[in-house]
């Protein structure tokens, strides 16, 4: 079990390094970050001199490995605008992103379970079609398409909830319903899946014909033994989540990470947004990492792969 844990660190720290790398050398591809803070007129010197004090002039691969060493250490330098500490920024709007994303994740279980549970009880239904066919169109919808229809209808029609800010219950209604769309799909799919396998087993027909009530036989023997790989879906689509919420908060204008790396990727603030991605990496890692424990530590053959 040590040796399995030592190898998903291991993943662990890899996987945050291709991530910073690989958003260092494209965020670079987006343009010099020094023309969005002079005149469009600035002499070449001007320039060249506002490049020299933001250290854009030394050779990329120089610049990369400052990065780096600065990142290893959790500084990721300052704002290119406001001058104030990249990750410091970051960390501040963490906690509307998580309040975001939980209760997404949330609504996602409430109403995904129970439908995939009934869809694979009513399999080859009336209710089993058309419960496949909406998840099919639930993932197919984009989730920036669906944010902006919510908000036409219910903030600029019917003005029941407010199309963006943050700070109330009201706030969250429409973002979180756009954020968990996704997942219930997928949820409602995966779970109708895992109950399906379930309940074709021999011990379910044995329950069930000898006289088992239905209720028992789908809650204390088709879910609960359909939870684990379910358990594990949850558990990932939270990083899911937190990466998805990047377009959500920027339509809805929630105050969180999302919308501060939004307008950083527009503003080309290279140290916030590179201190946001080293978030979300970290956290979704560690999220796959405690899952893969979970995972290994229920089911023993895992561990020698």
């Amino acid at each position: 079990m040590l040796d399995f844990i030592i190898k998903r660190l291991i993943q662990v720290v890899i996987v945050v390094f291709l991530a910073l790398t690989a958003v260092f050398f494209l965020i670079r591809l987006s343009g010099d970050p020094t023309t969005l803070f002079l005149p469009p007129d600035a002499p070449r010197e001007q320039i060249e001199e506002y490049r020299e004090l933001l250290g854009f002039n030394r050779p990329l691969y120089v610049q990369y490995i400052d990065f780096m060493k600065g990142a290893i250490q959790g500084d990721f330098g300052e704002s290119l605008r406001s001058g104030d500490d990249a990750l410091g920024l970051v960390l501040d709007r963490m906690p509307a992103t998580f309040q975001l994303a939980f209760s997404a994740l949330l609504l996602s279980i409430i109403i995904a379970i129970p439908l995939g549970v009934l869809s694979a009880y009513k399999r080859n239904t009336l209710f089993d079609k058309a419960s496949v066919g909406i998840t099919v169109i639930g993932q197919a919808i984009p989730s920036f398409w669906f944010g902006l229809i919510l908000i036409f209808i219910f903030a600029a029609q019917l003005k029941l909830f407010p199309s963006s800010g943050g700070g109330s219950v009201n706030h969250m209604v429409l973002p979180v319903i756009t954020l968990a769309l996704y997942s219930v799909s997928r949820f409602v799919r995966f779970t109708r899946s895992a109950m399906l396998d379930v309940l074709n087993k021999d011990y379910i027909r044995t329950t069930k014909a000898a006289g088992t009530p239905t209720s028992t036989l789908i809650m204390k023997y088709a879910l609960k033994n359909s939870l684990i790989p379910i358990l594990t879906l949850i558990a990932l689509d939270l990083g899911v989540l937190l990466g998805g919420a990047v377009i959500t908060e920027a339509v809805f204008s929630w105050p969180g990470v999302g919308r501060l790396l939004h307008q950083s990727l527009m503003n080309r603030d290279f140290p916030i947004v590179l201190a946001g991605v080293f978030i979300v990496a970290i956290i979704y890692a560690v999220i796959n990492f405690i899952t893969d424990i979970l995972y290994a530590y229920v089911n023993p053959q895992i561990r020698v792969k």
